[in-house]
């Protein structure tokens, strides 16, 4: 057991982090060039807290150009043993109402422009994705979001996809279909590489809208959007607060930590020796 070391992705709305002690903006460079900003580094109380603004400050990063494995890669260099996600979704269900968080345990990717995956070509590995999510780091997320005030529920599908336009009416009445929850631009690939850097991750997606679906309420627009995330900035930077009281102390070892062990198929004669040196960032306790 060692110390928890929490990392934060903050989505749209939120690019730092308030009541650190000891902030720091870091640079950081990857073998998969550099992360969508400079990490905050922090304590609150006793827990180290690494924050990664995921558009950038300022929010000049599309979804698509998110380079979600420097993202990765720096949290895992910077020390970070969990991470938090915090994005922005479109509700798919009348219950999930704007203000909603709903912790998800589920994904479909859509996404279709994105380097999903550290491996590749001479280095090959197939991590499990069945369970996407921590439900470890997920409960005390959602326990955090209700003692910061919001409306929180716990569990539901996230469907992903490619951005920057939101849905037309026929893809959101489709994706209600297959039994999606939310939906949004950016936690996919992020979830799947989170996996390959054998990081717990959880995901709370902070309902700004009804998506296009819903018929007695005016489609999305970025106006709307704006209004809704100032509302939700405050409970999420709450929130985080309230789960690093939850997060002091020795961190009990997850299944997730070695989730490499079987996962990686080239056999060693046969890896390509420059990425087995690249790969050791994320996977060096396989290497």
């Amino acid at each position: 057991m060692g110390e928890w070391v929490l990392g934060v992705i903050g989505g749209s709305g939120l690019y730092d982090i308030d009541g650190l002690q000891d902030p720091r903006w870091i640079g950081v460079e990857t073998p998969w060039c550099a992360p969508s900003d400079h990490l905050l580094t922090g304590t609150l109380g006793t827990l180290k807290l690494v924050f990664l603004p995921r558009h950038g400050r300022g929010h000049v990063l599309a979804p698509t150009d998110v380079n979600a494995r420097a993202n990765i890669a720096a949290l895992k260099q910077a020390g970070c043993t969990d991470i938090l996600s915090l994005s922005a979704v479109g509700s798919l269900r009348e219950a999930l109402d704007p203000g909603t968080f709903v912790v998800v345990d589920q994904f479909i990717d859509r996404t279709f422009a994105r380097d999903k995956s550290f491996f590749g070509p001479g280095l090959v590995a197939h991590v499990s994705m069945a369970h996407p999510v921590c439900p470890r780091l997920g409960a005390l997320a959602a326990e955090a979001g209700r003692e910061a005030g919001a409306k929180v529920v716990e569990g539901g599908t996230y469907l992903a996809m490619e951005g920057p336009q939101f849905s037309t009416r026929a893809e959101s009445e489709l994706y209600r279909t297959w039994g999606c929850d939310v939906i949004g631009m950016t936690n996919m690939p992020e979830a799947k590489l989170a996996r390959e850097a054998e990081m717990p991750y959880a995901s709370v997606a902070m309902v700004t809208d009804y998506d296009c679906w819903h018929e007695d309420i005016a489609h999305v627009e970025v106006s709307q959007i704006v209004a809704c995330l100032l509302d939700n900035a405050a409970k999420a930077r709450d929130l985080v607060v309230r789960l690093s009281a939850k997060l002091q102390g020795a961190r009990p070892a997850s299944p997730i930590d070695t989730g490499l062990n079987d996962s990686i198929i080239t056999t060693p004669a046969a890896r390509d020796p420059a990425m087995v040196e690249k790969l050791k960032a994320i996977a060096g306790r396989v290497l």
